[in-house]
């Protein structure tokens, strides 16, 4: 039986497709936001549609809406065509964003997230969030927006039981696999010392090694729990430790890690050596599930 969790669950999606706005309720406002974030960094590829190895602006939104139940064309101009036009006076989260990159047309397109922001995959820096009145370029840019559904208002009801979907989220066992895998480790001793963990797994060899460095060690049993999710702030002290990472200089201070918090440090390392910029909002959202394609995007600075 696979390990459940608390999470919220989203309500029942339906696809939305054709060119009006679904009746349906769509998600909440989080869940938008949040998914839209959790692709922070994923590198732009021209045409490419896998998290993994990049993707561009409309395979980005297609992901996304397709996380929520939500079916987008492939292209930008495609998906220009759907839902209702919406003005920028009265632009809501979740609305899809529409700009002139190229001189001639709809070129590019994010998702808007509030506070006069929006998220896309760009060229420049991949998956990232910018100001939609930039004057230095998005503001002069901007053609309109779409809203191909509704998204409510946080949600604070009943939280019930739902699997984590691993194929978006990154387990302790994945990290474990994908650190060996890059860092070279020998993994052939699958005698595991974790009591959780058989040798049969094919985590074993992979949470050994990583032990035997000293980046895994248990918990207060000892046990690995694989099949578990890791926070960013975890991650944050086994990427320090694994890589053996040193400040370098001042900085940037993220919100919602202060001073006293334990994984302060870590963080701070980590931005120090420009590994991470946060969620693009002055937060580091160290108590948010990593992503495999956040896991991918740190892994890749670190060995870049």
């Amino acid at each position: 039986m696979k390990k459940k969790w608390l999470l919220p669950i989203f309500a029942s999606f339906m696809f939305f497709t054709g060119v009006g706005i679904h009746d349906a309720k769509a998600a909440t406002i989080a869940d938008i936001t949040n998914t839209a974030k959790a692709y922070l960094g994923v590198p732009y590829q021209y045409g490419g549609t896998n998290i993994q190895t990049g993707v561009d602006c409309s395979a980005y939104t297609q992901i996304v809406f397709s996380k929520l139940g939500i079916s987008l064309e492939r292209t930008s101009k495609a998906q220009y065509q759907q839902g209702t036009a919406i003005s920028k006076d009265n632009l809501k989260t979740g609305d899809l964003v529409f700009f002139n990159t190229s001189g001639s047309g709809i070129s590019h397109v994010g998702i808007y997230i509030g506070d006069n922001s929006f998220i896309s995959a760009t060229t420049s820096s991949g998956v990232k969030i910018d100001k939609i009145n930039d004057p230095y370029y998005w503001g002069s840019r901007y053609v309109g927006a779409k809203r191909v559904a509704t998204f409510t208002d946080n949600d604070f009801g009943e939280v019930k039981e739902a699997e984590i979907d691993f194929s978006i989220y990154a387990s302790r066992g994945e990290v474990a696999l994908r650190l060996a895998n890059k860092l070279q480790l020998n993994t052939s001793n699958t005698n595991s010392s974790f009591p959780d963990i058989k040798p049969s797994s094919k985590y074993a060899g992979a949470a050994e090694a990583l032990k035997k460095i000293g980046v895994f060690t248990g918990d207060e049993n000892g046990k690995f729990n694989p099949g578990s999710p890791m926070t960013r702030g975890q991650l944050s002290k086994v990427l320090v430790e694994a890589f053996n990472l040193k400040q370098q200089g001042t900085a940037e201070q993220f919100a919602d890690v202060p001073n006293a918090h334990w994984a302060n440090t870590y963080v701070a390392i980590l931005a120090s050596n420009k590994i991470t910029v946060g969620k693009g909002d002055g937060t580091f959202g160290v108590n948010d599930n990593v992503t495999l394609a956040q896991l991918d995007a740190f892994i890749q600075r670190l060995t870049q």
